[in-house]
């Protein structure tokens, strides 16, 4: 994808004086382990190989400049005064993540920042996410804070949660800071412990298609899911004693599922508990270099989500209706929250072209929506560039 000459363009907007840093932050995809997290169980994305650049340069005062080569829109913050701003739009990620340092006595000093980003907004690869850990990196290195890259995701997720009023999970500021080169991440969203998990993909290429949909529902339905996956668990616990969904393995669920009064929250706890145990499953196919049951593995959870959990919708029904068609394609599920936004394909490198021409054309006359595709490595986690 598309990477811009920051070190050249921030001297368009800042001037030539002074030494320029650049970092680069990754965005992320969630290859399977969907709707698990706030079940107590694993998810398991990666890093991508594209994602959220900046160029810097260190001011002698306590003001920050933000600009972005996605926006028009350019930030001044004096950081004795640093408050969310509503008119501050996308500047307030930074702006938290900065608050999050001063909040611990970090004595953070201003700077000159211009970001740019590749990956699409809306589309649920994680652009906030990426923006968020890349401007932690940044101050950390900038002022030798020292502090590790776990605290920096829990800052980052902090940010988002409390500063903008975003309620997310921590699986996207983890995948961005902790991501690993050509590895996947098998994570305990509630322990944060994880395993790295080689993921050689010789002859075969993620694409990423975005649906153009974007996830309009998403919010008020997550609340809705969440909701009846803690109805179900209280029917289960008049017998049980669980924590969270994913803790039942699949012999005490058939064995209790009887418990669950209501038919829907029934569905929804059989996708909670069967997508963890595919989760295990799939690290031990990548583990064992078996792409062809990791891919029958996402399908399954493809079809969980739109049957069990119905949070697919006619988008993303469609584009992988339509990948799966080609004879390439190893998998093909939503990635992200649902409703829109997009899904991640494994496909044989020689039928990427095929693909993304098929897929596309077939795509659009039946949504009437032209989508996007991505061919996506395997990254590294934020730092320096």
């Amino acid at each position: 994808m598309e990477k811009m000459d920051m070190v050249k363009s921030f001297k368009e907007y800042f001037g030539a004086e002074g030494e320029i840093i650049e970092f680069f932050s990754p965005g992320r995809v969630n290859l399977i382990g969907e709707h698990t997290d706030y079940n107590g169980g694993f998810v398991f994305p990666c890093a991508l190989d594209f994602g959220t650049y900046a160029a810097v340069r260190l001011r002698d005062d306590y003001t920050v400049n933000f600009a972005t080569l996605n926006f028009d829109k350019k930030v001044v913050t004096d950081l004795k005064d640093n408050n969310f701003v509503k008119e501050d739009d996308w500047a307030n990620y930074p702006k938290g993540v900065i608050k999050e340092f001063q909040n611990r006595g970090f004595d953070v000093k201003g700077f000159d920042v211009l970001f740019f980003g590749n990956i699409p907004n809306g589309s649920g690869l994680s652009s906030s996410a990426s923006l968020e850990v890349l401007t932690g990196v940044i101050v950390n290195d900038l002022f030798k804070c020292n502090t590790d890259m776990v605290d920096i995701v829990k800052m980052s997720q902090s940010a988002e949660n409390n500063f903008v009023g975003v309620n997310c999970g921590i699986m996207d500021q983890f995948a961005v800071g902790m991501g690993k080169k050509d590895h996947a991440i098998l994570l305990d969203c509630n322990t944060l412990k994880y395993d790295y998990v080689p993921l050689v993909l010789n002859g075969v290429k993620i694409v990423i298609g975005n649906t153009k949909k974007r996830r309009g529902l998403a919010d008020s339905k997550y609340n809705e899911r969440r909701s009846e996956c803690d109805q179900a668990l209280e029917d289960l616990n008049k017998e049980l004693n669980f924590k969270y969904l994913c803790e039942l393995d699949e012999k005490t669920f058939e064995a209790k599922k009887g418990l669950i009064s209501n038919s829907v929250n029934l569905k929804r706890a059989e996708h909670a508990v069967y997508e963890n145990i595919r989760t295990v499953k799939a690290k031990k196919a990548l583990e064992t270099g078996d792409l062809v049951e990791f891919g029958k593995l996402m399908n399954q959870s493809h079809d969980s989500l739109r049957d069990l959990y119905e949070v697919t919708g006619v988008e993303l029904d469609t584009m992988v209706e339509e990948a799966r068609k080609i004879s390439g394609t190893i998998g093909a599920r939503m990635t992200g929250a649902g409703f829109g936004g997009c899904t991640v394909s494994l496909v044989k490198e020689e039928s990427v072209d095929e693909f993304i021409k098929t897929v596309g054309e077939n795509y659009e006359a039946r949504t009437g929506l032209k989508p996007e595709f991505y061919v996506a490595g395997v990254g590294q986690g934020a730092g320096r560039a």
